[in-house]
């Protein structure tokens, strides 16, 4: 069988590859490893599930609450709520485990399930894959040992709450686009701007079950930019379907993007002595520009893989309190387990009141690269790293353009498929070399 978890959690085409037995079996695979800390002591384990609001998650939380059910576990339904949310409340309850129902920005078509271990954690490979070694078995107690499905009918304050706790200062005067994919948020971003004392306007939040992500949210950003130029805001924020990840337009209706955004609130932090060892952890994927500022800003950046499960990782194993990727995931350890979009808006905005300063202003710290990406695909990717040839242009090309350039080779994580991204001061130089190496790569790795 082929590795069932991606880069974040079990995903796929609903009633395809999500189907309501395979969620039940995956359920029931993950009470077994999951719930076993608490069966071992005795205690019946405690999962809490949630959703985003495509129709397909109705099916597939109803199977997953079965399979769990079915093994024993408890199971505390918080309804549609983003996937942080979902790590926040199992670690508030203290439940073993958390399950989120949800495909992020994948179009409605799809869904996917992820797990969030004891204390609102993502699962570590190796827990994943003990997961799909017992994919298939089964407890199956009888009697007053099985589990019960009941509403967890706080989740939604709990949340809130803890989200308003975060802010040093209220938002009163600030004028916000909140733009929430028609997806999880939809209900709950809105709400916590408002109460943090923002004007709040309000686009893509009409879910209907097959809308999320559609024209809207994180990855279709220019109805926020014309929402936000229209109502002569402050800024705007955009949230993808699960709400895990935040991008923003400044006032001028310009993206500000997980870099800029980053950037900003590790110099703030910084200045607060917040930033553990005035360090942030980043991706391989960030602009070169966010390197470059950080250092002005004597902030040292730590980069690891693609994915939030690497910079969770490195936060957690070094003790850092600030990480984040390009793509709007941000992790503050001080609040929160895993990205959060709304937060990171929050965090953002409180920010900006705190400085005085427009969005513009802060994020102009940061001169942007321009950056190449291609995908060279029907080659073989495990050659990348190997291939002479390609190295030696690679290293040809990183000489010439010096420190003001870099060049990234990545092997995709599913397809035949390698990324080729350069980053330059000049557009010209970048796009010469990416498509100059590109041609190696297909000529050199072909099929």
């Amino acid at each position: 069988m082929a590795r069932l978890f991606g880069t974040d959690g079990v995903r796929g085409v609903a009633n395809k590859e999500i189907t309501a037995e395979f969620s039940l079996k995956l359920a029931q695979a993950a009470a077994i490893v999951l719930g076993a800390q608490s069966r071992e002591r005795g205690e019946r384990p405690r999962a809490v599930i949630a959703k985003d609001p495509r129709v397909s998650s109705d099916f597939i939380v109803a199977a997953v609450s079965a399979g769990l059910a079915s093994s024993g576990v408890d199971v505390f339904d918080a309804g549609v709520l983003p996937t942080p949310a979902c790590a926040y409340l199992t670690a508030d309850l203290g439940a073993d485990f958390g399950v989120m129902v949800s495909a992020s920005h994948n179009p409605a078509t799809d869904n996917g399930i992820k797990f969030f271990s004891r204390g609102g954690h993502k699962l570590p490979d190796d827990v994943e894959d003990q997961i799909e070694a017992e994919f298939g078995n089964a407890l199956l107690p009888i009697g007053e040992a099985v589990g019960e499905v009941s509403r967890f009918s706080d989740a939604e304050d709990r949340y809130l709450i803890h989200l308003l706790s975060s802010m040093r200062n209220q938002l009163d005067g600030v004028k916000i686009v909140v733009d929430c994919a028609h997806g999880a948020a939809s209900a709950i971003s809105p709400q916590a701007f408002t109460d943090a004392g923002a004007k709040v306007i309000v686009i893509g939040a009409d879910p209907d079950g097959t809308n999320i992500n559609s024209g809207y949210g994180s990855t279709h950003l220019s109805a926020l930019q014309a929402a936000v130029v229209e109502n002569k805001a402050n800024l705007g924020i955009a949230h993808d379907g699960d709400a895990d990840r935040c991008l923003a337009v400044d006032e001028n209706g310009k993206i500000i993007d997980g870099d800029k955004i980053l950037a900003v609130l590790a110099l703030a932090m910084k200045q607060r002595g917040e930033l553990a060892r005035a360090t942030v952890v980043s991706t391989v994927m960030s602009n070169l520009g966010f390197k470059v500022a950080m250092q002005k800003a004597g902030i040292n950046v730590v980069e690891t893989a693609v994915g939030d499960r690497y910079v969770l990782e490195e936060m957690r194993k070094e003790g850092y309190t600030l990480g984040g990727e390009q793509s709007g995931h941000i992790i503050f350890s001080q609040y929160a387990t895993t990205g959060d979009g709304i937060l990171t808006g929050m965090q953002l905005a409180a920010e900006m009141v705190a400085s005085g300063k427009k969005l513009s202003e802060l994020t102009s710290i940061v001169e942007t690269y321009p950056q190449v990406l291609i995908n060279v695909s029907g080659v073989d990717k495990s050659k990348v790293d190997s291939d002479s040839e390609l190295l030696s242009l690679v290293k040809q090309a990183a000489a010439e353009l010096g420190e003001s350039g870099r060049v990234l080779l990545r092997a995709s994580g599913t397809e035949a498929l390698v990324r080729v991204m350069v980053e330059a001061r000049e557009m010209g130089d970048a796009k010469g070399w990416a498509e100059r190496i590109a041609v190696v790569v297909e000529q050199r790795l072909k099929l």
